[in-house]
């Protein structure tokens, strides 16, 4: 059994690449990071999926990506509520270069470990517009990856999976429930209230909303 790590959020996306990736034969190891998110509801979600995906181990590492600012997610800046997703705009909630430094963060775990595989849950289909959710990305950093390590230059290679890039939110909903996943143990919204309930109208809400409902599946966190 050949070790993976795994990029968890928390989010919907994330359990689902990794579930796939434990379904695959991966050993995993789970990484989290708190990057001075206002939606920390998602880091407690991060340990329950990891908990149920049974990890050899979940690290949970402090990059605090709030002290640049640059995005609604890291400042009080207001989170865009009930706002069109078929725009070429990039969002107020992308946060600069963050899945860049996951994944840096990640293969330098990765390279600790001998494990040659990164997942990460990224999604060019439905998803918010983010530059950093994209095929060319994960392409070019695996490319990256083989030039900037100990491993790269002694002729190994890492492979980053990105397995939901072209599933739309319902084909992922229904991904999840092949694996019987447990959706009521994650977080999606990018602006929940102080009891961590969703808000219902960000991005992230309604693309879930979305999924669930074209998938003909409840969402297990509806009504909370």
């Amino acid at each position: 059994m050949s070790n993976a790590v795994v990029l968890l959020s928390g989010g919907l996306d994330s359990y689902t690449a990794a579930a796939i990736a434990r379904a695959e034969g991966f050993r995993l190891f789970a990484l989290t990071i708190r990057y001075g998110q206002r939606h920390v509801r998602e880091v407690e979600a991060a340990r329950a999926v990891a908990a149920w995906l049974g990890v050899e181990r979940h690290i949970e590492l402090d990059v605090d990506l709030s002290a640049f600012g640059g995005s609604s997610l890291t400042t009080s800046d207001p989170v865009p509520k009930d706002r069109p997703l078929n725009t070429r705009e990039i969002p107020s909630t992308y946060v600069p270069a963050r899945n860049t430094v996951f994944l840096a963060l990640a293969l330098a775990w990765a390279e600790t470990l001998a494990a040659a595989d990164i997942f990460i849950g990224v999604n060019a289909l439905d998803y918010s517009g983010y530059p950093d959710c994209r095929p060319e990305f994960v392409a070019a950093f695996e490319r990256l990856a083989a030039l900037a390590t100990a491993t790269g230059v002694g002729g190994g290679t890492f492979r980053v999976h990105a397995p939901l890039m072209r599933l739309t939110k319902a084909d992922i909903v229904r991904k999840g429930q092949a694996l019987g996943l447990d959706y009521g143990l994650t977080h999606s919204c990018y602006d929940p209230d102080a009891h961590g309930r969703p808000c219902g109208r960000c991005d992230s809400c309604v693309l879930r909303a979305a999924g669930f409902a074209q998938a003909g599946i409840a969402d297990p966190l509806q009504g909370r």
